[in-house]
C-alpha cells in the first residue's frame, strides 16, 4: 500500500528566486529539489511516495508547502496547500489545481497543480510508464533494500512481473523478527528475463538519489521509515512485549572498592586523624596517623553486597575524618562527605579515580570546608569490568580544585540547602491492618474500627524523618513537612517516601514511592531547583487480600514491580538554598518535622469522571495448574473495580457541572444527551463472568469465548491532569519511532545490508520532525489552574531539550557517512536515553491499570498497563500507544514467584482491547475494535445508546488455514546435563497448538517441517485480518523421558496473510524464511528460522489453496517438509577440518577420558577425526586434515550451524559424550580467494624502507600500510652517539641545558619499564587530545580495502610531518609542547594495558580453540556460568568453500593435497619448551585479611609443575612489586595451559587464592605473530637492553622468509636488506662493551622484523617486547576482577640453542640516603605567652622536624626561652637516614604495624620533610605555632634573607623556582611557617632559616657528623641573649636581667631621688639643732 503524490507545477509566484516544496503526510516530510531562478512558474514535476502501513482514513490530510529557498537563512514560506484525502480514498486517483493559503490562512494568488494516487492493498493502480516507475520506485526500492537483503526477486520464482504488481511484501512482515533476512539474489549464471525490470542496483539508486535527496550528494540520501515493516501493520493492534521476566528486585552481586589515599588541609591543630568509610551499614576505618594535618594512608577497602540494584544504588557512601580516636573515646568528627552508590555507578567506567572529596561538618553548616580526602571509589556489578587507569608513579602534585570527587556538572562550591518534603494527605489505604496483633485484638475485644494507623517516613541521604501517626484513619490528613538539610546539589539521587502503619509490634510498610531528584530539577543555566507538586503520587505493592502473613511484603517496601494499587499520597517538595552567614540559622542538619500550610482540594486539578472500557477477545495459554477451576479476569484502576475493597462506587459525589464546563461538552458533538441522568445507573462491571477453561494441549488451556467476547467498564474519578500524560505520550511516540529505526539500522549493519547510513539519515529526519511537532503540541493548556511549578518548568525544559535535539538531529544527519554510521548510531542511542528520561512523568495522575486472573476467586497472575498508554486524545500524537488497540498481554506471577524459571512460563495470554478517557469523550470508545460485532447491553440500560456493552457478539467470521514452516533453530539453550537438548517446538495460534518432531541431542535442530492448522475461525472483517492477523507464539521445549518437558525459550511471529481473492504469487508469496530471536526470561536463547502463512479458505473450500506438494517423507512418517519455494536454495560446499588436538578434558561420570574422538556434523553430513589412543600421553590427533561435502544454502546468513562433539570410546564399542560445541556461524571460516589485483599482492618493483633516527616518544600508533608501487619511506631512528653530542653542543648555547644523557650503567630494566609506561600514558592522552576520533582510526584500520592504501599513505605522511615538526623545534612548539621536558633516550618496550591475546585476536590466526560444553546452561539464580560448563577445549580449524576449488590454490608451489587449504602448518608432534615467566607487579589486589590488606605471593602451575613462591611473600601490600622470573620446562601439547595465581599468605590455616589468570601457551607458540619472545625495539649485545632471544634478528628473518616462502633476505651492501620487494635500510655497525665498533646486519634485520606486516601477502604484526596486564579472577566471585597482574612470558624450544640467563627484573632496592638538616635561626615567630611579672608577650621557641610518615623519629631542637621578638637561635642539626626509590620518588619504610604483627610491613610514602615551630610549656601541653612541609623533589627555593621570605612562597601564589634536594644536594635559605586561623585562612606564624644537605649512605659514613651540637663536626653554641634561660633555675641572674636591663635608668633615678630625699630629711633633721647651735653660738 502506498500513497503517491505527483507535484506538477506551481504558478503565479511573485518575484524571482529559488523555490523548494515540502510535502508532508502522517508526519513524514519529503523535500523536492531546488528550482533555481524561477520567476512566476515553478515546474517541479516530482513524485513522492509514502509506504502506508494502515489503510488511509478518509479524514487524513496531505500538506504541501512552497518555500523560497535560501542557502544561508531559513526558507521563507510562500504558501500552504492542505487537502483532505477523502476523495483519494474513494477514487484512488485525483488531480487538483487549487490556490495556496498564506501563514495567516488567507488565500493568495499562487496556485498549484498536483496529482495524488493511492495504491490500495490489492496493488492495482493502472499501469505506469517506465519513467514513472523509475521516479517513484526508486523510493520503493530504497525502502526494500534497507530492510531485505539485496533485491526484490526471490530466486525461486523468476516469473515475469509488471512493475504494477510490485506491491509490497510489507503487510505481513513479522513484528518481532529480530533478524530481518532477505531473499537470495538469483545466481549470476541465471540469465535475467528480458521483460522484467532489472533489479535496481544501489548504483542506479545513487543516480536516482538526486531526485529524492536534497541535492546531488549520494551521501545525503535518507530512507523514510518503512513504518509498515517493523511496527504494526495496522493500527488495530499494539506490539506485545516479548521479555517476560521482571528484572527489578532480583538480587545481584556488587562490590564497592574504596582506596583512601591521603587527606589534606584538615582543619584543626596537630591532630591524629582516622578516616572512616561507610557503605550502607558496613563501616571500615584506616589506621591512625599522629600529629599531622595531611596524613597519607593509601589503604584499600572492599565491601561486598548481594542485593537488588535499586537497594544497592540507594546505599550511601560516607567518608568521614575523625580526630584522635582510641579505645577510650570515639573521637571528634572533623568533617564528612556523602554520596550514593548510584552516582558512582553512573560515572564512566563506574568509578572515580584519584579524586578529592570535600569534607563538611554536618553539625555546623556555617563553618565552610573542613579539608579534603583523596580517594578512588569504584562500584562493580557482576560482569562489569572496570578499566583501572594504568598505575605508574604518581608524581603529579595534585591540583585539588581540578579533581574534586563530584560528578560532571556539579559545581565545586556546593551550598547548604533545606529540602522541604510536604506531606498533605493520603487516600485509598488498604482496609485493614495485616499485622498479627490487630487480628488478635479484633478476636478478643471485638473492636472493629479502622485498624490503620498511618504515618509517613521520608528517607534521604542516609537520614530519616517521620510525620505524626494518624490513628485509625484511611484518609489521613497530615499537613506536615519533613525538613532535611544537605549540600546542594545533593549527591544522593533518590528520596524514599513510605507510608507505614504504626503498630506496637512492628511497623509495616503500606506503600513506597521514590522521588528521583534528577527528574524534578534541571541543572542547566535555565534550569530550576527541585520542586514537586502539590500532586498525588500512586503507590503500588502487594495485593489487597488481607492474610496474616503477606508473602509480597517486599513489594510494599519498593522492591520489585508492585502488583496492585496500595494508596495515593499527596505531597509536595521544595528546596531553599540557605544563606549560611545569617546568624538566626540553626546550624545543625538534624531532620525536623513541622506543620505545613494546608492546600485546597482543587490544587491538584479538577476532579473528572474517567471511563475505562475493556473487551477480552481471547484468553489462551492458561497454565494447566489453573485449568480445572472456573476463571475470571478482573480489571482495576486505583481502587475502582477492586471487589474486595468494594470501591466500585465513587468515593466522592460526582462533581456537578460547573459553568465553565458547558463549552467543553459542546466541543464533543453528539455527546450523549442522557449524560446527566446516566450517573445514577451506570454501575461499573469490572470482572468477566467465570468460565471453565478447555484443553488446548498437554500444557495449556484456553477459554472458549468463540463469538461472544466479554467486556468490562469502570467509571472512576481522578484529578484531570491529562496534559502531563499527553506530553509524555508525544515523547514516547518519538522515542518508540527512534528505537525502532535504530534497531533497523543495527539489523542492517548486522546482516550486512547495503546502505545502513541512508536508513539512519531517515531516522534522524523523523526524529527532528517529531521534536518540532512536540514543540507545537505541548504548549497547549497553558492557563490550567492546577499546573504546578514543576509542570511549568518541566514543560519549558522539555521544549528546550527537544528543540536542541531536533537541531542536533539535523546536523547529525548531514554528518552521517558510510564509515561513521556506527559512531553516529551511538550518539542516537544517547538521544533515545534522554527521550525516555524526559518522558517519565514524576507527578502521577491516573494510576496504572491492573488485570488479574482469578482462578476460583484466588489471584493467580497479573499484568500491569500504564494508564498513559491507554489514554485517549483527539490529537493522534498524544494518544496512548495502546489506546483503542488490541494488545496481547502475557500474565505473569506476582512478586518473587515470578523470578527465575517460574516466571518464564506464560500464565495466560490475553488479547485485550482497552480504552481510557474522559466519560464525556467516550463516544467512540469502540472505534478500534475489529469490525463485525453487535453490542449486548446490560438489561437496565436498554434505551441508552451510550451505555457500554457487557459483551460483544461477532457476526462476521472467516475461515483460514495456517501453514507454519519450521526450518531450523540455532544456539538453543542446553537443557540436559549432557550440554545438549532434545528440542521440539510447540506452535500456538488462537486456541490450537501443534508440535514439531523431537530431534535428539542437538542445540541446532533442523526440523524442516511444515505444520498445518486447519479450521481456524477468526472473527472480524476479512480486510482487517489481512492487515492485522493475531500473533503466533512459538515455544521451544526440551523433551525429557521422565517428567514434563523443560521450557527453553519463546518467540512471536506474525503470519503473512493471503485472502481468498489474491493470487499466490510473488512478490508476497511464497513467504521467505526469517530469523526470529528466541527469549528465555530476559535473556536471548537462540534464533528460529521459519516462515508463517495464513491462507483464507474461500467459498470453494480448500481446493483453492495452493497445493501442499511436498514429498511425504516416508522415513519420517506423516511429516511434511518445508515446500520448495520456501526452503533455501542449496549448493555443494566442501568443509575441510583441521584436527589439532584436545585439551583439558574433565572427567565424565568420574571416569577419566582416555580415548577421545571428535565428530563434526553440519546439515546432516559429517566426518570423524582419528582416535587419540592415549589422551594422557599425547592429546593431539595424528591425521591432521579431513573433509566432507555438504549442501548448504547459497545465502551465507542461512548457513546451518556446525556441531563439534567429543566422545570417549570405551570398551565393547560403547562411547560417551564428553562435551559439544556449536559453531553458530560458519562465515568466518569461508575461504575467500585473495584479490590478486590488490596492490599488496604486487611483488614487482622495489620499495625502500629507510631506518633513520627515531623520534623519542609521542608516537601515535599508526600502522602504515604500504602498497607495493608506492615509494613510502619508513624512518626509524638509531643515531650514533657522536651525532647526538654534536647536536647537543650546538643547542647548548642557545637553550637551557637539557637533562644529561642517562648514564648506561645507571639504567636498568625498570628505567625502561617506567619510560614505557609514561609513553603509554602519553599515547592515551594524545589520543584523547588530538581527537583522532574513531572515524579516522577506522579509516586507517580499513586501509586494506581498495581505496585504503591511498588514505593510509596520506595519513602516514601527515603523521610524519607532524613528527618532523615536533622534533625540529622542541623549543618553539606551541603551548603544549614548549614546556615539555625532553625525555632522556631510553629504549622502550610496549606496555599493553590489557591481555596480549586481545591485541592479537586471541592468536587464532590459523589455530582456533573451541570450548566444549556440558551440563545445563545456568540460570541466574544458581549462578552457574559459562565457565563452569566448560569441560575441555578442541583445537583445530575449519575451511568452507564451494566445491570446484579455484585452481590457483592447488597450483601454488609446494601445494600438498593432504593438507588441502591448510598449507604450511607445523607438525603437531610433542615438543619440549622452556617457558620463562616474568612477573613484574600486581595492582589493586582484593584484600584478603581482616585488616584490609593482603600478603601476596606468586604461584605458577603448568602441567605437573607447581611453583609456589611462598617464602617470598610481600607483607601487607595490595600493590606488590614482585620482579621475579620463573623457568619451567614443559612439553606441548600435554602441558600448555599456564596458570599464574596470586595467593595470600597466612600464618595459620591455608593460604587464600586472591585471583588467577590463565594463559594458553600453545596458541602463542604456534602463532604467526611469533609470540614466543617479543622483538625488542633495538638490538644491543650488552647493557640493560640486551637481546634476549637465542636467535639473532637476522636468523629470525631468514627463518620467517623460509617458512612463508618469501624471496629473501638479501643482505648487502652494508646497512641494507631486501625481503620480497621491500628494501630496509639502517645502521650497519654495533658497539660492544668496550666501545669497539663492529659491522653487523642485525639492525636492518630487526628493522625488517619490526615492519614485517608490510611484506606483501604474508606480512603480519610480530609481537614486540612487551609487558601485558592481565585481570585476576577468582572462581568464587565470577566476573568480578580481583586485581591485575603485569607479566610477560618467553618460550624457547629445547631443540634450539639455549637462551641466556633471564633478565634481572628484581625490584629496585631503595638507595640509602642521609638528610642533614641544620636549623640555624627563626624569626618573626608569633608570641604566645604572657609574662608572669610584666605581662609582656614572649615565646619559648623550639623547632621540630621529621620526614613524613616517620613521626616516631621526630627530632626537636633545644628551647630558645623567652624570645621577646620572635627571633630564635639554634644551630641545631637533625639527622634523618632514609631509604629512597628514585624511580617512584617514594621513601620506603619498613615497620611493624603493631606489637602483635608477625613481620614488618613495607610502606612507600612521598618524600616530604616537615618543619614545625612550637611554644614550650612546662606544665601544660606545648602549643603548636606553625609548620611547613617540603616535598624533597620539588620545594620552593629558600629566600636569601628573612625579609624576602613571604607566606606566598608556601601557598604557591607566586612563582618560586622549585628545587629538588636530590639534584641540588645542598640548599640553604629562609622558609615561611604557616598555620590556619579561626576563619580557616592561612596566616604566617614564623620563618625558619635552615640548611638541607643530602648525602648517600656511603658519603655519610666517610664524613660523619654529630646530632644536635655533638661531635664530630660540632656546631657552635648559639649566641642567645641572656634572657633565654629558665628563671627558677637561677633566680638572681634572672632578677639581674629582669631588673637591670629594663629598669636601669629608672633605678638610677630612684636612687638619686632617694639620695636627694635623704639629704633633705637629714637636712631637716639636723636643721633645728644646727640653728640652735648657730643661734646660741655654741
Amino acid at each position: 500500500m502506498a500513497l503517491f503524490v505527483h507535484l506538477k507545477t506551481v504558478s503565479e509566484l511573485r518575484g524571482r528566486g529559488d523555490r523548494i516544496a515540502k510535502v508532508t503526510f502522517r508526519g513524514q516530510a519529503f523535500y523536492s529539489r531546488v528550482l533555481e531562478n524561477c520567476e512566476d512558474v515553478a515546474d517541479f514535476d516530482e513524485t513522492f511516495r509514502w509506504p502506508v502501513g494502515s489503510s488511509i482514513d478518509s479524514n487524513e490530510i496531505l500538506e504541501i508547502q512552497i518555500f523560497n529557498y535560501s542557502k544561508v537563512f531559513s526558507n521563507k514560506l510562500i504558501g500552504t496547500f492542505r487537502m483532505v484525502l477523502q476523495k483519494v480514498v474513494e477514487e484512488n486517483h485525483v488531480e487538483v489545481t487549487d490556490t495556496l493559503m498564506d501563514d495567516k490562512n488567507a488565500v493568495i494568488k499562487t496556485s498549484l497543480c498536483v496529482e495524488v494516487r493511492y495504491q490500495a492493498t490489492d496493488g492495482t493502480v493502472g499501469s505506469w510508464d517506465d519513467g514513472d516507475f523509475l521516479g517513484d520506485e526508486s523510493l520503493q526500492e530504497e525502502g526494500k533494500d534497507s530492510q531485505e537483503t539485496d533485491g526484490l526477486l526471490p530466486s525461486s520464482c523468476p516469473s515475469s512481473r509488471t512493475p504494477g504488481e510490485k506491491s509490497f511484501r510489507r503487510a505481513g512482515r513479522s513484528v518481532f523478527s529480530a533478524m530481518k533476512l532477505g531473499k537470495n539474489r538469483p545466481h549470476k549464471e541465471e540469465p535475467q528475463r528480458q521483460d522484467e525490470p532489472a533489479v535496481l542496483e544501489m548504483e542506479d539508486l545513487d543516480r536516482l538519489a538526486i531526485r529524492l535527496g536534497d541535492g546531488l550528494d549520494p551521501d545525503s540520501v535518507s530512507l523514510a521509515s518503512v513504518t509498515a515493516l517493523t511496527t504494526n501493520v495496522s493500527n488495530k493492534r499494539s506490539k506485545p512485549d516479548i521479555k517476560m521476566e521482571p528484572c527489578a528486585g532480583r538480587p545481584m552481586d556488587f562490590q564497592v572498592s574504596i582506596t583512601v589515599i591521603e587527606a589534606r588541609q584538615l582543619v584543626g591543630l596537630n591532630m591524629d586523624p582516622v578516616v572512616c568509610v561507610e557503605v550502607g551499614d558496613d563501616k571500615k576505618c584506616t589506621s591512625m596517623k599522629e600529629s599531622t594535618n595531611c596524613p597519607y594512608y593509601n589503604e584499600y577497602f572492599v565491601f561486598d553486597f548481594h542485593v537488588s540494584p535499586d537497594v544497592m544504588f540507594d546505599k550511601i557512601i560516607k567518608i568521614s575524618v575523625i580526630h584522635s580516636k582510641n579505645l577510650l573515646r570515639s573521637g571528634t568528627l572533623v568533617g564528612s562527605f556523602k554520596m550514593d552508590v548510584g552516582t558512582v555507578y553512573s560515572q564512566p567506567e563506574h568509578q572515580f579515580h584519584h579524586k578529592w572529596a570535600i569534607l563538611s561538618d554536618p553539625d555546623d553548616i556555617s563553618a565552610g570546608l573542613k579539608g579534603y580526602v583523596k580517594c578512588d571509589i569504584a562500584v562493580v556489578g557482576k560482569g562489569d569490568n572496570i578499566k583501572t587507569p594504568h598505575k605508574a608513579n604518581e608524581t603529579d602534585d595534585d591540583d585539588i580544585e581540578g579533581n574534586l570527587l563530584l560528578p560532571e556538572g556539579v559545581p565545586p562550591e556546593r551550598q547548604w540547602a533545606r529540602f522541604y518534603v510536604k506531606i498533605y494527605r493520603a487516600e485509598g489505604l488498604p482496609r485493614m491492618n495485616t499485622s498479627l496483633m490487630a487480628n488478635v485484638k479484633k478476636a478478643f475485644i471485638g473492636e472493629n474500627k479502622d485498624l490503620v494507623d498511618p504515618y509517613v517516613q521520608v528517607s534521604f541521604a542516609g537520614q530519616k524523618g517521620k510525620t505524626s501517626v494518624q490513628k485509625s484513619s484511611y484518609e489521613p490528613l497530615w499537613n506536615e513537612q519533613v525538613v532535611f538539610t544537605d549540600l546542594f546539589p545533593p549527591l544522593c539521587k533518590r528520596m524514599k517516601v513510605q507510608i507505614r502503619d504504626s503498630d506496637k509490634v512492628n511497623d509495616v510498610a503500606i506503600g513506597t514511592h521514590f522521588i528521583d531528584l534528577r527528574k524534578i530539577s534541571n541543572d542547566g543555566d535555565k534550569g530550576f531547583l527541585p520542586t514537586l507538586g502539590p500532586a498525588w503520587v500512586n503507590m503500588y505493592g502487594s495485593t489487597r487480600n488481607y492474610t496474616l502473613l503477606d508473602e509480597h511484603q517486599d513489594l510494599n517496601e519498593g522492591l520489585g514491580e508492585g502488583v496492585s494499587f496500595r494508596a495515593r499520597l499527596m505531597l509536595g517538595l521544595a528546596v531553599e538554598i540557605l544563606d549560611t552567614s545569617n546568624p538566626e540559622l540553626t546550624s545543625s542538619t538534624e531532620v525536623q518535622v513541622e506543620q505545613a500550610t494546608p492546600v485546597s482540594e482543587s490544587c491538584t486539578g479538577k476532579t473528572e469522571e474517567f471511563f475505562l472500557f475493556g473487551a477480552f477477545l481471547e484468553a489462551s495459554m492458561i497454565d494447566r495448574k489453573n485449568g480445572d477451576k472456573p476463571i475470571t479476569f478482573e480489571v482495576t484502576i486505583g481502587n475502582y473495580g477492586n471487589e474486595v475493597d468494594g470501591l466500585s462506587r465513587p468515593q466522592r459525589p460526582q462533581p456537578r457541572k460547573e459553568p465553565g464546563d458547558e463549552e467543553e461538552v459542546d466541543l464533543i458533538q453528539n455527546s450523549s444527551d442522557d449524560e446527566a441522568d446516566e450517573g445514577g445507573d451506570l454501575a461499573s462491571v469490572s470482572s468477566t463472568p467465570p468460565m471453565r477453561p478447555q484443553v488446548t494441549d498437554r500444557n495449556y488451556f484456553h477459554l472458549p469465548y468463540l463469538d461472544r467476547k466479554p467486556c468490562i467498564y469502570i467509571r472512576s474519578w481522578w484529578p484531570d491532569q491529562r496534559r502531563r500524560l499527553y506530553n509524555a505520550n508525544i515523547m514516547d511516540h518519538i522515542a518508540d519511532k527512534l528505537e525502532e529505526g535504530l534497531n533497523d539500522v543495527q539489523e542492517m549493519i548486522k546482516t550486512e545490508k547495503s546502505y545502513p547510513e541512508r536508513r539512519l539519515r531517515g531516522v534522524l529526519e523523523e526524529l527532528s520532525c517529531g521534536c518540532y511537532r512536540f514543540l507545537s503540541l505541548a504548549d497547549k493548556d497553558q492557563g490550567h489552574a492546577s499546573r504546578t511549578k514543576l509542570d511549568r518548568e518541566r514543560l519549558k525544559s522539555c521544549m528546550r531539550e527537544l528543540e536542541s535535539m531536533g537541531q542536533q538531529a539535523k546536523t547529525l544527519r548531514a554528518q552521517v557517512k558510510k564509515h561513521t554510521v556506527r559512531d553516529k548510531l551511538r550518539l542516537c542511542q544517547n538521544f533515545l536515553q534522554k527521550l525516555r528520561f524526559l518522558a517519565d512523568e514524576p507527578q502521577h495522575s491516573i494510576p496504572d491499570v491492573f488485570i488479574w486472573m482469578l482462578s476460583n476467586n484466588k489471584r493467580v497472575a497479573y499484568a500491569r498497563v500504564p494508564s498513559k498508554d491507554l489514554l485517549f486524545s483527539m490529537v493522534e500524537e498524544e494518544l496512548g500507544k495502546d489506546c483503542a488497540k488490541v494488545k496481547t498481554l502475557f500474565l505473569k506471577l506476582p512478586g518473587k514467584r515470578g523470578f527465575g524459571s517460574a516466571g518464564w512460563t506464560v500464565q495466560a495470554k490475553l488479547e485485550l482491547y482497552l480504552w481510557l478517557g474522559l466519560s464525556k469523550q467516550r463516544r467512540d470508545f469502540l472505534s478500534g475494535l475489529p469490525c463485525g460485532f453487535e453490542e449486548v447491553k446490560a438489561t437496565q440500560g436498554l434505551a441508552l445508546h451510550s451505555f457500554p456493552p457487557i459483551s460483544l457478539v461477532y457476526t462476521k467470521k472467516q475461515a483460514f488455514q495456517l501453514r507454519v514452516h519450521m526450518y531450523q533453530a540455532r544456539s538453543l539453550f542446553a537443557a540436559d546435563s549432557s550440554g545438549l537438548s532434545d528440542p521440539f517446538a510447540r506452535v500456538f495460534f488462537i486456541n490450537q497448538s501443534q508440535c514439531t518432531e523431537v530431534l535428539n541431542e542437538t542445540l541446532c535442530p533442523t526440523w524442516d517441517q511444515m505444520l498445518v492448522f486447519d479450521n481456524l475461525e477468526l472473527y472480524g472483517e476479512a480486510q482487517e485480518l489481512r492487515d492485522d492477523p493475531p500473533i503466533i507464539v512459538i515455544e521451544i521445549y526440551d523433551q525429557d523421558t521422565m517428567g514434563k518437558a523443560d521450557f527453553m525459550g519463546r518467540t512471536f511471529a506474525k503470519p503473512l496473510v493471503k485472502m481468498a481473492d489474491e493470487g499466490y504469487c510473488p512478490p508476497r508469496f511464497p513467504p521467505q524464511l526469517e530469523y526470529y530471536q528466541i527469549y528465555r526470561g530476559n535473556a536471548t536463547a537462540g534464533d528460529l528460522l521459519a516462515a508463517f502463512e495464513l491462507l483464507q479458505i474461500g467459498p470453494a473450500g480448500k481446493a483453492d489453496l495452493p497445493p501442499i506438494n511436498g514429498p511425504m517423507d516416508m522415513d519420517r512418517g506423516p511429516i511434511m517438509p518445508v515446500p520448495v519455494g520456501i526452503r533455501p536454495v542449496l549448493s555443494k560446499y566442501r568443509i575441510e577440518v583441521l584436527f589439532w588436538g584436545l585439551r583439558d578434558l574433565k572427567r565424565v561420570n568420574l571416569a577419566q577420558v582416555d580415548r577421545p574422538r571428535v565428530d563434526i556434523e553440519c546439515a546432516g553430513k559429517g566426518v570423524q577425526s582419528s582416535l587419540i589412543h592415549n589422551y594422557k600421553k599425547n592429546p593431539n590427533f595424528n591425521t591432521l586434515v579431513k573433509w566432507f561435502e555438504v549442501d548448504l544454502p547459497e545465502n551465507e546468513l542461512l548457513h546451518p550451524p556446525l556441531n563439534i562433539r567429543v566422545v570417549d570410546c570405551r570398551a565393547f564399542g560403547r562411547y560417551t559424550l564428553v562435551g559439544s560445541h556449536a559453531v553458530s556461524s560458519l562465515r568466518r571460516f569461508i575461504y575467500r580467494p585473495p584479490d590478486r589485483s590488490a596492490p599488496s599482492w604486487n611483488t614487482t618493483g622495489e620499495v625502500v624502507v629507510n631506518m633513520e633516527p627515531e623520534v623519542p616518544v609521542k608516537k601515535l600508533e599508526t600502522m602504515v600500510k604500504l602498497d607495493a608501487t608506492s615509494d613510502a619511506v619508513i624512518k626509524v631512528d638509531v643515531v650514533s652517539a657522536d651525532e647526538e653530542k654534536k647536536k647537543k653542543k650546538k643547542k647548548g648555547s642557545s637553550e637551557e641545558p637539557e637533562e644529561e644523557e642517562p648514564d648506561e650503567s645507571m639504567l636498568d630494566w625498570w628505567s625502561k619499564y617506567f619510560a614505557s609506561i609514561d609513553t603509554m600514558k602519553e599515547q592515551l592522552r594524545q589520543q584523547e587530545i588530538s581527537g583522532i576520533d574513531l572515524e579516522e582510526k577506522e579509516e586507517v584500520d580499513n586501509t586494506e580495502g581498495l581505496k585504503g592504501p591511498m588514505k593510509g599513505k596520506e595519513k602516514a605522511k601527515a603523521v610524519k610531518e607532524e613528527k618532523k615538526k615536533r622534533t625540529q623545534n622542541p623549543g618553539t612548539g606551541q603551548g603544549s609542547e614548549a614546556p615539555e621536558k625532553k625525555k632522556p633516550k631510553i629504549d622502550e618496550l610496549k606496555v599493553y594495558p590489557k591481555e596480549l591475546e586481545s591485541e592479537f585476536d586471541n592468536f587464532e590466526d590459523w589455530l582456533h580453540t573451541f570450548n566444549l560444553l556440558r551440563g545445563k546452561t545456568g540460570d541466574d539464580e544458581d549462578g552457574s556460568t559459562e565457565e563452569e560448563r566448560i569441560v575441555g577445549r578442541f583445537k583445530g580449524s575449519l575451511c568452507v568453500y564451494k566445491v570446484p576449488l579455484p585452481e590457483d590454490v592447488s597450483r601454488e608451489a609446494g601445494y600438498d593435497p593432504t593438507y588441502g587449504m591448510f598449507q604450511g602448518i607445523p607438525s603437531n608432534d610433542p615438543i619440549n619448551v622452556l617457558v620463562r615467566v616474568y612477573v613484574v607487579r600486581a595492582t589493586d589486589l582484593h584484600p584478603a585479611d581482616i585488616n584490609g590488606k593482603a600478603d601476596p605471593y606468586i604461584a605458577i602451575r603448568l602441567g605437573k609443575t607447581d611453583i609456589r613462591d611462598k617464602e617470598n611473600y610481600i607483607s601487607k601490600q595490595l600493590n606488590p612489586v614482585f620482579g621475579k622470573s620463573f623457568d619451567i620446562e614443559a612439553s606441548f601439547p600435554m602441558e600448555s595451559m599456564l596458570t599464574v595465581a596470586v595467593y595470600d599468605w597466612d600464618l595459620v590455616g591455608t593460604d587464600d587464592l586472591i585471583g588467577e589468570t590463565k594463559i594458553d601457551l600453545e596458541n602463542r607458540f604456534y602463532s604467526k605473530h611469533r609470540a614466543t619472545c617479543g622483538i625488542a625495539q633495538t638490538y644491543s649485545i650488552h647493557g640493560y637492553n640486551i637481546w634476549r632471544d637465542p636467535m639473532k634478528p637476522s636468523q629470525i628473518l631468514t627463518r620467517l622468509c623460509k617458512e612463508s616462502k618469501v624471496d629473501g633476505p638479501h643482505f648487502g651492501p652494508p646497512g641494507r636488506v631486501k625481503v620480497s620487494n621491500r628494501v630496509f635500510t639502517g645502521p650497519s655497525e654495533i658497539e660492544d662493551e668496550n666501545g669497539q665498533r663492529k659491522p653487523t646486519e642485525e639492525h636492518v634485520a630487526l628493522c625488517a622484523l619490526r615492519h614485517w606486516e608490510d611484506i606483501p601477502r604474508v606480512g603480519c604484526r610480530l609481537v614486540p617486547e612487551h609487558v601485558e596486564t592481565r585481570p585476576l579472577l577468582n572462581p568464587d566471585k565470577p566476573g568480578i576482577e580481583q586485581g591485575r597482574l603485569e607479566l610477560w612470558v618467553d618460550m624457547f624450544p629445547m631443540d634450539m640453542p639455549a637462551p641466556g640467563t633471564p633478565l634481572d627484573i628484581s625490584p629496585r632496592k631503595p638507595k640509602k640516603y642521609e638528610l642533614r638538616v641544620i636549623v640555624w635561626n627563626t624569626d618573626e615567630v608569633v608570641l604566645e605567652d604572657d609574662d608572669f611579672f610584666t605581662g609582656e608577650k614572649s615565646s619559648d621557641i623550639f623547632v621540630r622536624g621529621w620526614l613524613k610518615g616517620q613521626q616516631e623519629d621526630k627530632q626537636d631542637t633545644d628551647v630558645h626561652y623567652h624570645s621577646l621578638t620572635g627571633e630564635g637561635n639554634f644551630n641545631w642539626r637533625y639527622l634523618f637516614p632514609f631509604d629512597y626509590l628514585a624511580a617512584e620518588e617514594k621513601i620506603v619504610i619498613s615497620k611493624k604495624e603493631s606489637m602483635f604483627s608477625w613481620d614488618e610491613t613495607e610502606y612507600k610514602i612521598p618524600a616530604r620533610l616537615t618543619l614545625q615551630i612550637w611554644d614550650a610549656d612546662h606544665f601544660s601541653a606545648d602549643d603548636f605555632l606553625g609548620a611547613i612541609e617540603l616535598d624533597l623533589n620539588r620545594f620552593p627555593r629558600g629566600a636569601k634573607t628573612a625579609k624576602q621570605c613571604t607566606m606566598e612562597m608556601a601557598t604557591g601564589e607566586v612563582d618560586v623556582p622549585l628545587v629538588s634536594i636530590f639534584k641540588q644536594k645542598r640548599v640553604k635559605g629562609w622558609w615561611p611557617l604557616l598555620a590556619r586561623n579561626e576563619n580557616d585562612e592561612f596566616e604566617l606564624t614564623g620563618k625558619v632559616e635552615a640548611e638541607l644537605h643530602l648525602l648517600t649512605a656511603e658519603e655519610a659514613e666517610k664524613n660523619p657528623v654529630g646530632l644536635a651540637r655533638n661531635e664530630p663536626d660540632p656546631l657552635e653554641k648559639p649566641n642567645r641573649p641572656d634572657t633565654a634561660f629558665v628563671w627558677f633555675l637561677n633566680p638572681l641572674k634572672s632578677i639581674k636581667y629582669l631588673i637591670c636591663t629594663r629598669y636601669k635608668w629608672l633605678i638610677i633615678k630612684i636612687v638619686l631621688a632617694l639620695l636627694g630625699l635623704l639629704m633633705l630629711a637629714l637636712f631637716l633633721y639636723s636643721l633645728p639643732g644646727y640653728m640652735v647651735k648657730k643661734l646660741l653660738g655654741a
